[in-house]
């Protein structure tokens, strides 16, 4: 199957028209995408677009030989021009096929809001899953017989609607994910890349030409990663970026509840408003039996409150207490956690804080935090396929 990609931008394109926004000023030339529209075959084409012939041409393919065009959105603005020779433009209803003269079957896929998703089948049994814009499948079968060879839908936007693909089996470890209907609430370039890459997707230039079938190098989702960054950085919200488009994720609270704490339970609740209904929550303490046990991915939030909790119950804010047992002791508990790092089989995201780059702290109990600390998060970082730094909400890979 030869999928053309005409556009990979929502309905409005990118750059918006007279958009001020600084990722619309940054998608010029190359970076600039057309409304999503898919041409599969020359024969089929998935949703008509302003300029599509013109798209067509430049990719070097043509619409002469397309027999079907459907739509996968209701279209309530003004009517587009249809180019020479297509036919009318139609959408499937939901759950019903149709056959196409190339020998496509085409089925409609029902959506979780206004829209029609389309699963296209070639002659020679390659499977294309196409989504619409803002739009995850709704009554999916919980074992899906075939994994698709590619899905293209609007990661960015419903990052649910993979995890709920990889829940079902639609989404397996060989399906190329490609990102499309790309709008300016999403970064533009390399950070693009880069978030789309650890969910195991990419985005593609308008007018790419892909096979299905042919063998390409998919994005590798690192396993074990450690978030760091300071304060207020937005290194909670990276890290649970990370892990939206898996089926199942158990999120580990090291920081538990404090009664009598309403700010305390105020960042609780705002973590809890940002998490997905599906995953689970673990507050605890004792991540070396999570990570020996094979299961779903876990969100460690965070290192810091995990080893205020190891010092405390080895009595490192005693001076005394420190030299004659504590600092063994400590030792002895980090290493058992770094041990289970590297030997874990799950997929870990990690969080942390960077503490050395402030003020030195004004007590020895407070140094000594700071420099334990350091020395967690560097054997931490060690174990790790990747590393990121947060700063002013902005990811920078420091590894992998």
């Amino acid at each position: 199957m030869e999928l053309t990609l005409l556009g990979t931008g929502s309905p409005l394109g990118l750059p918006r028209p007279d958009c001020p926004c600084a990722v619309c000023a940054r998608s010029r030339g190359t970076r600039a995408r057309a409304a999503t529209a898919l041409l599969v075959d020359g024969a089929l084409l998935l949703d008509l677009t302003p300029g599509a012939a013109l798209a067509a041409a430049r990719a070097g393919r043509s619409l002469v030989g397309v027999r079907q065009v459907l739509l996968t959105y209701p279209h309530d603005g003004p009517p587009v021009e249809l180019p020479a020779g297509l036919p009318t433009a139609g959408r499937v209803p939901d759950g019903r096929e149709l056959t196409l003269i190339s020998g496509h079957r085409v089925r409609a896929v029902p959506m979780d809001s206004p829209g029609t998703g389309y699963e296209v089948v070639s002659a020679e049994g390659r499977r294309l899953l196409y989504l619409p814009r803002g739009a995850a499948p709704a009554g999916l079968a919980e074992n899906h017989t075939e994994p698709y060879d590619l899905v293209a839908a609007d990661v960015t936007g419903r990052p649910d609607a993979l995890a709920r693909l990889r829940a079902t089996g639609a989404v397996g470890p060989g399906t190329e994910v490609v990102a499309v209907h790309l709008d300016h609430d999403a970064p533009a370039g390399a950070e693009l890349d880069r978030r789309l890459a650890a969910a195991g997707a990419r985005a593609v230039p308008d007018g790419t030409v892909l096979y299905l079938g042919e063998y390409h190098e998919l994005p590798e989702v690192p396993r074990r990663t450690l978030v760091t960054g300071g304060a207020r950085s937005g290194k909670s919200v990276e890290a649970e970026r990370r892990l939206e488009t898996f089926p199942e994720v158990v999120y580990v609270a090291t920081g538990g509840t404090r009664e009598g704490d309403p700010e305390w339970a105020e960042r609780v609740g705002l973590h809890r408003e940002r998490r997905p209904g599906s995953w689970r929550t673990a507050e605890t303490t004792d991540l070396v039996p999570l990570l020996a046990v094979e299961g779903p991915a876990l969100l460690i939030d965070c290192l810091s409150l995990w080893l205020t909790d190891a010092m405390d119950r080895v009595g490192a804010w005693d001076d005394g207490t420190w030299a004659e047992s504590g600092q063994a002791a400590l030792r002895e508990r980090t290493a058992e956690l770094v041990a289970a790092v590297r030997a874990t089989r799950r997929t870990v995201v990690a969080v942390t804080n960077e503490v050395g780059s402030g003020v030195v702290p004004a007590t020895a109990a407070g140094r000594r935090f700071r420099d334990e600390l350091g020395r967690l998060n560097a054997a931490f970082a060690d174990e790790c396929e990747q590393v990121v730094l947060v700063v002013a909400g902005q990811a920078r890979v420091l590894r992998g």
